[in-house]
């Protein structure tokens, strides 16, 4: 029964997905029969091979022909059925502006097409560019006066992927060491797939310079292929992997603990010693040392509040990755992107992401390296 429900749920998608794009540029503009024909069977067979193509892309045979054939579909036909949608208060407009049909469902298509299409472009654009700088200050009262100023260089998402982008890595690291930033992280969903399949975009990262350190911890996409090896290979490189465990750095005689804990999908992995562990990552520091903690999902925000972290570092949201999908993001997570406050103490840094996952597409979520700068005060 649950295959049942699972299947019938897929289809149900399918059919909402592809279906309102198809009344729109194929049912309601009202096209000669063999025009409509034509266009039922095209959006037919892409509905139909959307799945196959999915499944034996991400699925085990993990083909990146077809991973990259699937995922461009899926960013343009979740494009298309959002505008789609919307293209209703479009006609709703024309129809009170007095256009008669069959011009108004013409119209709509048209400018449908048009706009979804400029999105896909520029959204490409954005994803496949590198991410520019977003600078932001940090007040954390409690920095000793050594530290105040620290800069920390956060990446995440890159997810190293079925589209080559060694290229762009390479790219990532210059700017990386453009900012002469004391700590670079990375907080998570490095690539996906293997480290034999991925190392060669994943290996620029060794170049990284930072001046007292190099952080990293598993996202959920670790969890989906090789999380272990991922953190082995990061250590590799010369990365230093906070899996759920802390080290201090220091400057002028006053330090800042760094933590990092595991993505919550760890602990159903069936990897031993795997799953968030904050008490263990904060075992034996000492309490007055101010604490920035690398935690891949926003909601562990939570549990940071309750230990008292200074400063979460997260990313996971992409920031919705393609508007509006961020709505369902938000059924999720406590914030999208940006500095927040939990607590007396705590705050939150969720970063858009670096990278992209599937799609290659960012529509009004664009891509980022954050530059944060800890103060003491404001």
């Amino acid at each position: 029964m649950r295959r049942v429900r699972l299947a019938a749920m897929l289809v149900i998608a399918l059919l909402l997905l592809f279906g309102e794009p198809w009344s729109v540029f194929v049912l309601l503009p009202g096209w000669p029969v063999a025009g409509t024909v034509v266009g039922t069977v095209v959006f037919a067979a892409v509905m139909v091979g959307f799945p196959l193509l999915m499944f034996r892309g991400h699925g085990p045979a993990q083909s990146d022909a077809a991973a990259r054939a699937g995922d461009v579909l899926l960013g343009s036909i979740w494009v298309l059925f959002t505008w789609s949608v919307l293209g209703h208060v479009l006609r709703l407009v024309l129809a009170l502006s007095g256009v008669d049909d069959p011009a108004r469902p013409r119209i709509v298509a048209g400018a449908v097409l048009v706009v979804s299409a400029v999105l896909l472009v520029t959204g490409n654009r954005i994803a496949m560019r590198v991410p520019p700088v977003k600078e932001v200050d940090v007040v954390i009262p409690r920095l000793g006066a050594g530290v105040d100023g620290l800069r920390v260089a956060v990446i995440t998402d890159t997810h190293y992927g079925p589209i080559d982008r060694t290229k762009w890595s390479e790219r990532l690291v210059a700017e990386l060491n453009r900012l002469q930033a004391d700590v670079v992280c990375h907080a998570g969903d490095l690539a996906d797939g293997s480290v034999a399949k991925r190392r060669k975009q994943v290996d620029p990262l060794g170049g990284v310079q930072a001046r007292l350190g190099r952080f990293y911890i598993t996202g959920n996409h670790e969890y989906f292929g090789e999380a272990q090896a991922w953190l082995d290979h990061m250590t590799t490189l010369g990365w230093d992997a906070l899996h759920n465990r802390s080290t201090v750095i220091e400057r002028d005689g006053d330090g800042v603990l760094f933590a990092g804990i595991d993505d919550p999908t760890g602990a159903t992995s069936g990897l031993p010693g795997h799953g968030p562990d904050l008490p263990a990552a904060l075992d034996g520091v000492d309490p007055d040392l101010p604490v920035v903690l690398l935690a891949h999902q926003p909601k562990q925000v939570t549990q940071a509040s309750e230990a008292g972290v200074d400063l979460q570092i997260s990313g996971h949201t992409h920031g919705g990755q393609i508007w509006p999908f961020h709505l369902l993001v938000r059924l999720d997570q406590p914030t999208l992107s940006g500095l927040t406050r939990h607590g007396d103490r705590t705050q939150l840094y969720n970063s858009r992401g670096s990278g992209f996952w599937g799609p290659p597409f960012r529509v009004f979520a664009p891509n980022e390296i954050t530059l944060l700068t800890l103060r003491r005060s404001a």
